[in-house]
């Protein structure tokens, strides 16, 4: 698979998300959020595992044997992924969909900076302008200028960080393992079970209460985290991390689109400025690299 393809997997990741910020806030029901968490990654999980196992057999028969450190890794990821959903989740139902949309992209810009200082990773300079328009065109298009912060915006913000953890390591270890599918299963699982322990712990669901939720536990689990987070794995192991999130901020886009095709919103003229701004910092990322001018100059 080339970069491109990979990219294109992402931007696909991006569309199911945009279309999902509505199904978590409505699609709950009266189920508490850890167990909602959980439950959709165990149901994500259950999509990928027979994919997975496959790979997992192949790739221990034909290329390299799985370690300690790959699994403990995984434990890692998918600790992040459950505490980045459980908070973004808690959020969104105390929250706008916009403002959601908004507060998430946040995790963009800290994607690079979190390279930096932690993993001293450098990053083609086209990244840091590109990241910083993603963000502002986000705020632009979701109309975040428009509406004030609320209490549940904290835990949005609070959650970006992990999800920015999150990319990074994804993006490690789908590299470093070879089995995308197999890094995607398991860290859902891992999502999944501790979900669904600390939730039947602290929140005590009832049959009802999860039956309720059915249909969002459903199609979270199937398209948004079975599908969509598959395919940020799989294209992560051929595209970096900070180009990553970069392009999987499009779901802002996505989610606007939906918004008019499917409930008749419109965007106004300064919106759609924003849904410009964030496709020219995707297409900077992806085309200054491969210019004269994002080339880095030979040592003479």
């Amino acid at each position: 698979m080339n970069r491109l393809q990979a990219n294109l997997l992402l931007t696909l990741a991006a569309i199911i998300w945009g279309s999902s910020f509505v199904v978590q806030q409505i699609g709950t029901g009266e189920l508490g959020t850890v167990t909602f968490t959980g439950a959709r990654f165990l149901v994500g999980a259950l999509v990928v595992l027979p994919f997975a196992v496959r790979q997992f057999l192949r790739v221990e028969r034909e290329e390299r044997k799985f370690q300690v450190s790959d699994w403990s890794g995984i434990l890692a990821t998918g600790s992040v992924l459950f505490i980045a959903a459980a908070l973004q989740q808690h959020g969104i139902l105390r929250t706008t969909v916009t403002n959601s949309g908004f507060l998430t992209a946040l995790y963009v810009p800290l994607v690079p900076v979190l390279g930096l200082i932690v993993l001293q990773r450098k990053v083609h300079f086209t990244i840091w302008p590109a990241a910083i328009c993603c963000f502002f065109g986000t705020y632009i298009l979701s109309g975040a200028q428009e509406v004030d912060l609320v209490a549940g915006d904290l835990w949005i913000i609070s959650s970006t960080i992990f999800w920015a953890t999150h990319v990074m390591l994804v993006g490690i270890l789908a590299s470093r393992t070879r089995a995308p599918l197999v890094v995607a299963s398991a860290q859902f699982l891992v999502s999944g079970c501790l979900g669904l322990l600390l939730g039947f712990f602290i929140e005590s669901p009832s049959v009802g209460q999860i039956v309720g939720a059915g249909w969002g536990i459903a199609y979270i689990g199937i398209f948004s985290v079975g599908m969509a987070f598959t395919l940020q794995v799989v294209g992560q192991r051929y595209t970096p991390a900070a180009d990553a999130a970069i392009i999987l901020s499009s779901e802002t886009v996505f989610a606007a689109i939906c918004g008019m095709i499917f409930l008749g919103e419109r965007l106004s003229p300064l919106q759609l400025s924003g849904g410009i701004l964030i496709l020219g910092s995707i297409l900077a990322v992806e085309l200054l690299p491969m210019t004269r001018l994002g080339r880095p100059r030979p040592l003479s």
